[in-house]
């Protein structure tokens, strides 16, 4: 007897622990992003040795960040935090001078109730440095949404379009200048007439400069401007935000950060799939042109040829299943794009899950598995992990999408895993950028027929057994 496949998706919340990375763990790609920018992180030494280990890779280079280690005498009210914070900024000021100190709040300032909000605009005022508060504790949110905390609280720093001050305008127009250099004038009036008129767009999310490139040109192609993009590489270039401006994120875990732009500075949300995937960032790109009113050009010819140059990945992985565990809130759109490789997902663990923000991707998810007549997955938000792994020994799946914690237990006993985190610090945005997707999906399968065909395979099962 076959059993009746659901007729829409399934969402349960198991309210289990965040096995996650903690999500101060933004610190490690927003100090790149933003240049000018310096990292505060105010915690104890447990967060000091995280963030050293997290983000042992880049040694060599010169972080722009720095831990504020909480001791006895702060946690027991013994010590004026002021004064300390006072000191430190003073000191960050004077070494590195930077346009913007970001003050990142973990579980402890968290539970002894450290007013960082009180304390900012008082000392920002004495250094004459912007001071940026994001609590991006591990009690509250998952690794990801770290990020979301930051931009959230930096959507509120966005300049309105002010009258500005006759030494600005002359700045601003010297940059122009500066940027038009060599151009003549009816070239620059060719650059403008690419673009449809339309109302001001201005995207966010935190992504490398190649990757941003690529969808502003994306864009481009049908004839839509990128007003700005929040965060952009530097704090004193935030993107303008006035009333009525159409926003629109890349990354799915920025649902606080979209709720501060429409409450806050009453900018208007385009909900769209996540452009992850050829089939995500077509769909993206086609949501955006719609509400615009533009006729998409050329998008069906792009998505085939990205299709086409997939295709040897692609047959490692038709037929097979995912189980994703849950960990950095892109699961959604991962499984989605997996499913259109011919995969199948019978379950979607996922730390927190916003349907509002999602909204788009999850229809776009329940109609890939109708197009690819493969059964609707799962969706667990908080999953515990014990009926998790006993759920995994069930299905069998041909591989795990997990956290770090769990890769090494399961490949002991002989399933296959990827750590969940290469895909936050892969570019995986955009059509040409699908390839990496399959290039991490895929390794571990490939390494497997490789032992196979060294013969190793059958050692392995027998280690998996003792």
């Amino acid at each position: 007897m076959t059993l009746a496949q659901p007729e829409a998706l399934n969402f349960e919340c198991e309210t289990g622990n965040y096995h996650t990375f903690c999500p101060i763990s933004c610190v490690a790609w927003l100090y790149q992003k933003i240049e000018d920018s310096f990292f505060l992180v105010i915690g104890t030494k447990t967060c000091g040795y995280f963030l050293q280990n997290a983000m042992g890779v880049m040694i060599f280079a010169e972080p722009r960040y720095a831990m504020a280690e909480l001791e006895e005498g702060d946690i027991s009210a013994q010590l004026n935090d002021y004064e300390e914070l006072k000191r430190l900024c003073e000191q960050i000021k004077r070494d590195r001078n930077p346009s913007v100190i970001v003050w990142i709040g973990t579980c402890t300032t968290e539970i002894i109730k450290m007013d960082l909000e009180g304390l900012a605009p008082k000392l920002e005022s004495e250094i004459g440095i912007p001071i940026v508060v994001a609590r991006a504790n591990g009690l509250d949110y998952a690794f990801t949404q770290g990020e979301d905390t930051v931009l959230a609280a930096m959507a509120a720093r966005c300049p309105n379009e002010a009258p500005v001050a006759e030494t600005e305008k002359n700045e601003r127009n010297a940059i122009q200048k500066l940027l038009h250099f060599g151009k003549k004038k009816e070239e620059l009036a060719q650059e403008e007439s690419e673009y449809v008129d339309h109302p001001p767009l201005v995207l966010f999310g935190s992504l490398p400069d190649p990757v941003v490139t690529q969808l502003t040109l994306e864009l481009k192609k049908q004839g839509i401007k990128v007003s700005g993009w929040l965060p952009a590489k530097r704090y004193t270039e935030l993107p303008v935000l006035e009333e009525g401006y159409y926003v629109v994120g890349v990354n799915p875990f920025l649902s606080r950060t979209a709720t501060t732009l429409m409450r806050r500075r009453k900018c208007k949300l385009i909900g769209a799939p996540f452009p992850i995937g050829p089939d995500g960032t077509r769909a993206w790109v086609e949501k955006i042109c719609s509400v615009f009113g533009i006729t998409p050009k050329g998008l069906d010819e792009r998505e085939a040829q990205i299709w086409a140059n997939l295709e040897d990945y692609v047959q490692l992985i038709r037929g097979k299943s995912a189980f994703f565990m849950g960990d950095n809130l892109l699961e959604i759109s991962l499984a989605r794009f997996l499913i259109r490789c011919g995969m199948t997902v019978p379950e979607i663990g996922i730390p927190y899950m916003d349907k509002r923000y999602q909204a788009a991707e999850l229809v776009m998810l329940e109609k890939t598995c109708q197009e690819m007549g493969v059964p609707l997955p799962r969706i667990v938000e908080k999953p515990d992990n014990y009926n998790q792994v006993q759920r995994i020994y069930e299905l069998k799946p041909d591989l795990v999408i997990t956290g770090m914690a769990h890769a090494n237990p399961l490949e002991a006993r002989g399933i296959n895993t990827k750590w969940s985190v290469e895909f936050t610090f892969a570019q995986i945005h955009g059509f040409t950028n699908a390839r990496d997707i399959l290039e991490l999906v895929t390794r571990p399968l490939r390494r497997n027929n490789n032992l196979k065909d060294l013969g190793w395979d059958k050692l392995v099962k027998e280690e998996a057994k003792i």
